[in-house]
Formats: structure tokens, C-alpha cells, sequence
């Protein structure tokens, strides 16, 4: 009798782990760590929307919900929208499990096996990760290192073949902090236009630029028929990572077919979790103002803390809340970021984890106090010199 071991289809065999989630592993559970790695503050969730929560749990609000989520919550995203960027509808908001379920949702309704798709990197590694496991092709256009991270905008232009797809830009950028200009979008959204390529726009970082109330977004620029879908989070403007609630914003004529995929994915976002979005959006601006003052005083912080250290080359992000930084003469950011846990109790993601082009990178979430990025920094400092 032949025996066929277990295994997963190739496709996911393949697939890249998560290297953030291989130092963090390593360093979970170890007395004193500082952790840096993950993309989240070191404050809790505020309590009027932890009590919404509760309320909604205490008025027995434990049954599915629409597919699209409850409609106090769509129209509360969709009028929060039009209020950023231009009116949007309800009709083309879908309530979703959390940001990255709304990638892979958006991903499962526009791409077919072989299809190519182009995506701005470095890059939060699921957004590369996603379109594989589909059976699409990933062709890369790296940002560019410099005083800030910068787009070659001619480079990603040439890659927007006919032919392609789709394209992923997330501006700002996880993990640069790259927040893509007004103009470039016009320019891709024309050009996409041309040649019938979707827009995948990861916008969860949005309301975390500095200087601004918000982003530049397609949305500002572009009509609802457009090839254009917008993927947003309450993770981080709000303080919820944990929550799991995001959203879509998609053109009307494909949500219907979204709603399938909703359907077969997750059904609907528990509602008593959509009740603490409601709050979020409606009572949330003082929030948002508070998370950007404190991340722009970490920014500043950092940024001078770091490239004061010999051998460390650290850009100035635009945007989003990590500083993505050069350490002279490292080609295994993995193995470093491993060591740093291990001897200076210092908790920071691999270049690696986000593509090849991050290699010799070191990304340092800064939501955190000055007291602990002071800390982490020293231990940096302490370790480069060793």
C-alpha cells in the first residue's frame, strides 16, 4: 500500500514566514526585552471604545451580522471618509475581520492565476505574500534610499505594463514611512487608467503623516467607476490592533461579488466589535490628534538618536511610525536582529522581513514612550560599540 504523507500545495510550501514573527518568537517570554518589532503602541485602547465593546456585549449583540458589516458602521465609515477625501457611500463600504483580511479579500476578488502585479517595496511582507498564494506574479519597484525614501516614479511607470493587473502602493509606507505625492498619483491613476490596471491601496496609515490631517490618498482624485480599491484599518489611528476591524472601499459594480467573498472567508466582523468601531470613528478625532503628537515627538527623537551613531544612516519618514534604518556592513539583518534580542535585550524587525531590497535595513517601530526608546536606543548604542 502506497502512503501519501500530509503536505500543503506547493504554492504555500513556498511562501516566506514571517521573519518579524521569528525574532519576536525569540524573544517573547524573555525578562526585560524591549519589543519594537511588531507595528503597535505600547497604550491600550481607550476606554470609551472598549466600553462600547462591552456594551454591545452586554445588550447581547453575539449574532452574525450583514456581510458588509452593521449599517450604523458603514455609514459612519463612509461619512468619515467623505469628510477626508471626497463623498463616498455607504453602498461602497464593506466592513471587514481586520485590515489584512480586507488585502486578501480585495485580492481574491480581482486576481486569477498568472496575472502580474506590481508592488511598490520595500513592503509589509503580506502584501507580496498575498497575490502568491493566489497564483500571481510579483514583479518589485524598490523605493529609493536617500535623506528620505523616494519613488522613481519613471521605474514604476515602465513596470505598469499592459497587460499588468494590478498594482499595490502603500503610502504611507510600512515599513519607510514613504508617503507618495499628490502629483505621482495623479500620474499612476492616469496611466492606469489607460491600460485597465486596479489600484490596490493600502491606506491603514493614512491619518499617521506629519504636517498634514491626512495622507494624500486615490481617493482625493479619483471617480467611483475607477479600477480602485481602498483597504484601511482601525488598527492603528485608534489604537485597536488587536480588535481585528478594517474596511474596504471598492466601486460598486464589484460588491456584490466582494460580499460572496465575505461570506466564504468570514462571514461578517462579530458586531459587538463593530459597535467599538462606531466609537472610534465618531468620537475618535482627539485620539488621532493625541497618537500623532506623541509619534511625531518619538519621530523627532529617534531620528536624532540614531544618526548620531557612528555606522547607522537613518532617513526622515514622512510618514507612518517606523524609522527604517542602514547598519553599515550588516548582510544578515535576520541574524542581527536574533543577536540583539539575545545580548542587548532589544526587540527590532529584520530589513529581510520586508523583501531582499530591505536587507541591510533595520526597521524600529517608535509608538512608544521617550523613556523606552531612550532605553532601546542606549542598549543599540551599547551593542554597535561591543
Amino acid at each position: 500500500m502506497t502512503q501519501h504523507l500530509p503536505h500543503a500545495r506547493s504554492i504555500v510550501q513556498q511562501l516566506g514566514a514571517s521573519q518579524i514573527r521569528e525574532v519576536a518568537n525569540a524573544g517573547i517570554g524573555l525578562e526585560g526585552v524591549l519589543p519594537f518589532w511588531f507595528g503597535e503602541p505600547d497604550e491600550v485602547t481607550p476606554q470609551f471604545i472598549r466600553d462600547a465593546a462591552k456594551q454591545g456585549l452586554d445588550a447581547g449583540d453575539t449574532f452574525y451580522t450583514h456581510n458588509y458589516g452593521i449599517p450604523p458602521l458603514r455609514a459612519a465609515i463612509a461619512n468619515y471618509l467623505s469628510g477626508l477625501h471626497q463623498s463616498i457611500g455607504p453602498e461602497r463600504v464593506a466592513v471587514t475581520s481586520a485590515g489584512v483580511s480586507a488585502l486578501m479579500l480585495i485580492a481574491q476578488t480581482i486576481l486569477n492565476p498568472g496575472d502580474r502585479v506590481v508592488a511598490v517595496t520595500p513592503i509589509w511582507p503580506n502584501l507580496v505574500e498575498i497575490p502568491k498564494i493566489l497564483g500571481a506574479e510579483i514583479v518589485k519597484v524598490p523605493l529609493q534610499f536617500g535623506l528620505t525614501w523616494e519613488l522613481d516614479l519613471q521605474q514604476l511607470l515602465d513596470a505598469l505594463t499592459p497587460g499588468t493587473k494590478a498594482v499595490f502602493i502603500n503610502s504611507p509606507n510600512n515599513p519607510t514611512g514613504w508617503v507618495m505625492p499628490r502629483e505621482q498619483q495623479q500620474i499612476v491613476l492616469e496611466h492606469c487608467r489607460r491600460h485597465g490596471i486596479w489600484i490596490l491601496a493600502d491606506d491603514v496609515y493614512e491619518r499617521l503623516v506629519y504636517g498634514q490631517q491626512c495622507a494624500p490618498s486615490f481617493l482625493d482624485i479619483s471617480v467611483p467607476e475607477d479600477r480602485l480599491i481602498s483597504a484601511n484599518s482601525f488598527s492603528k489611528a485608534w489604537l485597536m490592533t488587536g480588535w481585528r476591524l478594517g474596511w474596504i472601499v471598492a466601486p460598486e459594480a464589484i460588491m456584490a461579488d466582494l460580499g460572496k467573498l465575505i461570506e466564504y472567508n468570514t462571514s461578517c466582523a462579530p458586531g459587538f466589535i463593530q459597535r467599538a468601531g462606531i466609537a472610534a470613528i465618531e468620537r475618535g478625532d482627539e485620539i488621532v490628534r493625541h497618537t500623532l503628537e506623541r509619534y511625531q515627538a518619538a519621530r523627532d527623537f529617534l531620528y536624532q538618536r540614531l544618526n548620531a551613531m557612528p555606522g547607522i544612516t537613518t532617513p526622515n519618514p514622512k510618514g507612518a511610525m517606523y524609522l527604517f534604518f542602514r547598519v553599515d556592513g550588516q548582510t544578515d539583518t535576520l541574524d542581527l536582529c536574533k543577536r540583539l534580542v539575545r545580548e542587548a535585550g532589544l526587540g527590532l524587525a529584520p530589513g529581510s522581513a520586508f523583501g531582499p531590497e530591505g536587507e541591510g535595513y533595520v526597521r524600529w517601530c517608535f509608538a512608544s514612550s521617550l523613556d523606552k526608546l531612550e532605553l532601546g536606543a542606549s542598549r543599540l548604542e551599547k551593542f554597535l560599540q561591543r
